[in-house]
């Protein structure tokens, strides 16, 4: 065997005893991009697919054209709930006092009105359950999961209400064509114009 056959090993991040927490999501050197902490384990992302920006652009956008003054739509942020929990969902809009300059890295849960996640295949159980769970234990008042419609490939968003008494999402409906709410802010975006692209 000569020096040249021999491949360099990886060197994976071996967890703390109890878990990696926040503070460590943005200190540990070379982390990919888009690295969320869930339950203090640190969770990559695999590549994305071209629905899920898509989507991510077209929601992003018409929120932001309809975007009331002291809110910020802001995307693939980290939001930290506590020590041992970052997600970074697909889209957020948070309060516009919560915004620090060009440098912010993350947005406390309290800052966040709204959380959207796109479901890809590798973070199905993540965004249908997990998240979704952090999110309103957080006291995040509204939460939008979009999949993908089999039937013609566009997009489906459910939306949520946290209840108070409850902590808890309620279901307030499925949008296909039209994405028409009113919270956190009026907005209507029309999910058909994906189509085609």
């Amino acid at each position: 065997m000569t020096a040249e056959s021999v491949e360099p090993r990886v060197q994976w991040p071996v967890p703390p005893q109890d878990g990696y927490t926040v503070d460590d999501l943005f200190t540990l050197p070379d982390l990919p991009p888009h690295t969320e902490l869930i339950d203090g384990s640190l969770v990559f992302v695999s590549p994305q697919r071209r629905f899920h920006y898509l989507v991510i652009d077209l929601l992003f956008n018409r929120l932001y054209d309809s975007l009331p003054s002291g809110l910020s739509v802001e995307r693939e942020m980290t939001v930290v709930i506590d020590d041992r929990n970052g997600p970074e969902p697909d889209i957020s809009v948070v309060r516009a006092d919560a915004v620090t300059g060009f440098d912010q890295t993350r947005f406390e849960a309290e800052d966040v009105l709204l959380a959207v996640e796109v479901v890809s295949p590798e973070s199905e159980s993540r965004d249908r359950t997990t998240k979704p769970h952090k999110y309103a234990a957080a006291g995040i008042p509204n939460f939008w999961r979009v999949e993908q419609n089999g039937a013609d490939g566009g997009p489906i968003v459910h939306v949520y209400e946290l209840d108070p008494m409850t902590n808890a999402y309620v279901h307030m409906g499925v949008h296909r064509d039209v994405l028409k709410v009113d919270k956190p802010y009026a907005v209507a975006i029309e999910l058909t114009a994906l189509g085609g692209r």
